[in-house]
């Protein structure tokens, strides 16, 4: 018996899988018989914990909210809240501007608790893989023990039905076959075989002689020995990568966060200047009244409505979304989509459609020439066609390929059916495509059967690699395949053990005998199907005269070669184009798949993913690139084949090394990791595990790659309406800021033109009711036809910066030339003389609602819309005016907010100076297709 010192439970240190059962019992001091003493339990239960998953915990939903208040803007709206409540205070009047800040405080606080507070529930999931209940051995005695309490060396009992509690290696495995779909994301069970050693460097999905903790058994029986828990298992360490993982900021957290800080730093400060210049030219006497500017100032440059109204766009973008089967869990994700410049997609049910289907069949033509025959169709439809150099066949003239398809149904277990008109099948899905084959050619499975009944069948095993079956022929079966003894053997397999077999191949009406040369040239022909991606199967027959099942398995020979079938998991017909759309959207598609290099090849070459010759990086070889090495040869390759979790990880965190916004697929457990790094991480709605779900910011409720780039549009589309509600709210307050800044200047005796409250109601309601309305202005033509902005630019790139200050000191100019004649115009005719300022209220009020009309297109003229293409804007701008008049003429709201009453004549003043605004933006639209027709350089903000 080795030492304590000895006992080695993680594969991190020792390659289990390379051991044989003996070595392990010994090196974790077991007994096969015996198992564990209670006292070994203990002290491994001391010394490698439960065997559970860990969780390192995350933020409570005291700190989220807390959180939420160190946004800088929400801080200043609170020091401004509470000077003014102070001063207010001191007037012996109500606070009623703090209050107002207060509560939009608190509404922006509580929107962003509620996009941030959804709890992570991946590791929950990854917990409930675990089975809850195993049968061990110890102390000689069988018993039941919760999953949790075991430990490195118990001997524990696997079972169909179960999911394996544990990391364990084998030491009997009866017809075992175990479901690792979560680990590997192969759908295929795995035959598990006790007592075979593998490689140092095989792959997790290969190592055959190991169970793994998570996986399901779906049939036979085992017994293994525990050799990691915990952490320490396969699963465990998807959960540590998982964890590992720090959500990263999308790009327009990143934005407004910029954004606050820029507008909070100018109007700190712009309020200096104002306070000290104003004291150094009217002495500390107007401390008072400058501090209330001050006040109205920061008010002003905060744009209290766009959290709310970001907020509801996305929400919106979601909901359309959803109508393009595409389902978005975390709101942020749906502008993230917009900035994506590369998808990494599996290819299994993503790429292709999960079913398989032949793609093309080789027959003997003569001695000394094969057939190649083409099948045309989709999934499991059985309508296509068999094509032979460029001609349309018809199957019954050739005799050879009608006993080949009469094998296909006979030698089969599936079964072929239709709802509605869609097709499917209960079975493998090998056979699946076999029976959709001769379909296709009007051979019917329960026909055949019928005429053919089955009397005997040798079962397909891994050791075997092939089925048998031997039916009874009727006189129908026997005169349709020319056929004269009363039973049939029909055998599928390996195409080089089923040759094997053979000692005739049918070449036209008559068996020929197989030739060496005849031999080779079937299996090069075989070779040539398998290097297209192919997965290609043997199929021959015999006739029997009499059987003795007692011996049959000596039947398995003095066959007849009747030819090879080759089939592919096909691509999804729509994602062709979807790629096209994504290289026009200068968008890089990369396929990461676990299956073979060869098939991932294909796939990608008739995708237009890869170009014939481009290189296939294995999971083998980034294994041996270091970070450096990986992120130099990223960039010349789109197909990454026998990839493990940590592989996709690394590639996904390669690429945002560079700067790229990648979006990431993935159904699998062993996919969470990589879908949490992922700027978009994508889970699969119809194959994907919950922990995938989970860990992912949006869900593909078809599984279908072209779904992504339909919400890549859609996040194109949400992006550009943000930016354009953005700059109009953004152009307004900037007039605010300036409006208030220079009204001392002008009318120093006359006071703020507009109260912290006035402003507020701007921000929220002027601005953002029209501001809502533009977030769903529909998408324009060209969406997908540029590359994605670069996710690292500012807020302001691209024009948008200098579009709002150009606007806002528009804005200022109007209402400061408004300020100066109402002011005087109010004092020198009769009224209350305070009625200029309500002027000022109202025109930049009616200023944005012709703002929000004519920002609707950069380009286009507003007559040159179609004013139905989004009636919500039109709306909007009569909805707010309505209680703009509201404010000036219903009494309780004109006291409350401060305002006065206006004449006709006042009123349409104010009109007047507000459509200019309105010709501004308009006139900006001529000038600059003028300019580019002189071919003057000129950025535009889009």
């Amino acid at each position: 018996m080795a030492s304590h010192s000895s006992l080695m439970p993680s594969d991190a240190i020792y390659h289990w899988h390379t051991l044989m059962p003996d070595k392990v019992l010994v090196l974790l001091e077991s007994d096969r018989q015996h198992g564990l003493t209670r006292e070994q339990v203990l002290e491994r239960q001391q010394r490698f914990g439960l065997n559970e998953l860990e969780d390192t915990g995350g933020r409570s939903g005291w700190t989220i909210l807390l959180d939420q208040f160190k946004n800088v803007m929400l801080i200043m709206l609170i020091a401004v809240a509470a000077v003014s409540a102070i001063l207010d205070l001191r007037g012996n009047n109500f606070p009623k501007d703090a209050i107002a800040i207060l509560l939009i405080v608190g509404l922006n606080a509580v929107l962003g608790y509620l996009q941030e507070s959804r709890a992570e529930k991946a590791l929950a999931a990854l917990k409930q893989l675990a089975s809850p209940v195993v049968r061990v051995i110890r102390d000689g005695q069988l018993l039941e023990v919760e999953a949790s309490d075991l430990v490195p060396g118990d001997i524990f009992w696997i079972e169909a039905g179960m999911q394996i509690a544990a990391d364990g290696l084998l030491l009997e495995a009866m017809n075992l076959q175990v479901r690792e779909s979560a680990l590997t994301g192969e759908s295929n069970a795995v035959t598990k075989r006790a007592g075979e050693p593998c490689d140092v460097d095989t792959p997790l999905g290969d190592r055959l002689n190991l169970v793994f903790q998570g996986t399901e058994v779906v049939y036979g029986r085992g017994v293994a020995i525990v050799i990691s828990t915990g952490m320490r298992t396969e699963l465990g360490r998807i959960a540590t990568m998982l964890q590992s993982v720090e959500s990263e900021p999308t790009p327009l957290q990143q934005r407004m966060e910029q954004l606050g800080n820029v507008l909070v730093g100018g109007s700190m400060l712009l309020v200096a200047l104002v306070v000290i210049g104003g004291v150094l030219i009217t002495g500390w006497n107007q401390f008072e009244s400058l501090l209330e500017v001050s006040l109205s100032m920061a008010v002003a440059v905060v744009p209290e409505g766009l959290p709310a109204v970001i907020t509801v766009t996305l929400a919106l973008g979601t909901q359309r979304m959803v109508h393009r089967h595409a389902l978005i869990r975390k709101l942020p994700a749906v502008e993230t989509l917009g900035s994506v410049t590369h998808i990494c997609s599996d290819k299994t049910g993503t790429l292709t459609q999960n079913k398989m289907i032949v793609q093309a069949v080789y027959i003997d033509r003569d001695e000394t020439n094969g057939c190649h025959v083409n099948i045309t169709g989709d999934g499991y439809d059985p309508a296509g066609e068999f094509h032979h150099e460029g001609c349309v066949i018809a199957p019954e003239t050739s005799l050879v390929l009608r006993r080949l398809l009469a094998g296909c149904v006979l030698c089969n277990d599936a079964t072929l059916k239709r709802e509605g008109s869609d097709w499917s099948v209960l079975g493998d899905p090998t056979e699946g495509a076999l029976l959709t084959l001769a379909a296709k050619a009007n051979i019917h499975k329960p026909t055949w059967l019928s005429q053919c009944p089955r009397i005997h069948e040798l079962a397909f095993s891994s050791e075997r690699k092939r089925m048998s079956v031997i039916c009874k022929l009727n006189p129908s079966a026997s005169k349709n395949l020319y056929l004269t003894h009363p039973y049939l053997m029909y055998t599928k397999g390996s195409p080089e053990l089923v040759l094997n077999l053979c000692t005739h191949a049918q070449v036209g009406d008559r068996p020929s005998p197989l030739t060496p040369e005849h031999r080779q040239r079937i299996l090069r022909h075989t070779d040539q199907m398998s290097g297209r991606g192919l997965r290609v199967l043997g199929i021959a027959y015999r006739e029997l005269m009499d059987i003795q099942i007692n011996d049959s398995t000596n039947i398995e020979q003095h066959m007849t070669w009747l030819g090879l079938v080759g089939m592919l998991d096909a691509p999804r017909p729509e994602v062709k184009e979807a790629v096209v759309r994504c290289r026009q959207a200068g968008i890089h598609p990369i396929m990461i798949t676990g299956d073979h290099q060869l098939t991932a090849r294909v796939i990608a070459e008739e995708l237009g993913i890869a170009q014939p010759g481009d290189r296939v990086l294995t999971g083998q070889e980034i294994e041996h690139l270091g970070d450096a090495q990986l992120d130099e040869v990223m960039g010349n390759v789109s197909v990454y084949a026998r990839v493990s979790p940590k592989h996709k990880l690394r590639i996904v965190q390669s690429l945002q090394r560079q700067g790229q916004i990648v979006a990431m697929t993935g159904d699998g457990v062993n996919d969470a990791p990589a879908l949490k790094q992922a700027n978009i991480g994508i889970a699969m709605g119809i194959t994907g595990t919950d922990v995938s779900k989970e860990a992912s910011d949006m869900v593909l409720l078809d599984d279908n790659f072209a779904t992504i780039v339909a919400a890549t549009e859609e996040g194109r589309v949400v992006y550009t309406n943000i930016r354009r509600f953005v700059k109009y709210i953004l152009g307004s307050n900037i007039g605010e800021v300036l409006t208030v800044a220079v009204s001392p200047i002008l009318v120093p005796l006359g006071g703020v033109p507009l109260t912290p409250l006035q402003i507020l109601w701007m921000n929220l309601v002027t601005d953002g009711v029209p501001a809502l309305a533009l977030a769903v202005e529909p998408a324009e033509p060209s969406v997908m036809q540029r590359p994605p902005h670069d996710p690292q630019e500012s807020i302001f790139a691209r024009g948008l910066g200098a579009y709002m200050l150009r606007i806002g000191c528009v804005f200022t100019i109007l209402a400061v030339s408004l300020m100066v004649w109402s002011y005087h115009y109010a004092a020198t005719t009769p009224g209350d003389p305070e009625r200029w300022k309500t002027m000022v209220f109202t025109t930049l009020c009616l200023a944005q609602m012709g703002h929000a009309i004519a920002i609707r297109s950069n380009s286009r003229l507003t007559i040159e819309l179609n004013p139905l293409s989004n009636p919500y804007v039109w709306g909007a701008v009569i909805l707010t005016t309505i209680l703009q008049l509201m404010l000036i003429y219903v009494p309780p709201l004109q006291e409350f907010f401060g305002t006065h009453v206006l004449t006709a004549k006042e009123l349409g003043v104010c009109l007047g100076f507000s459509l200019l605004m309105f010709v501004w933006i308009e006139l900006e639209k001529l000038f600059v297709r003028f300019a580019k027709r002189m071919g003057w350089p000129i950025n535009v903000s889009d």
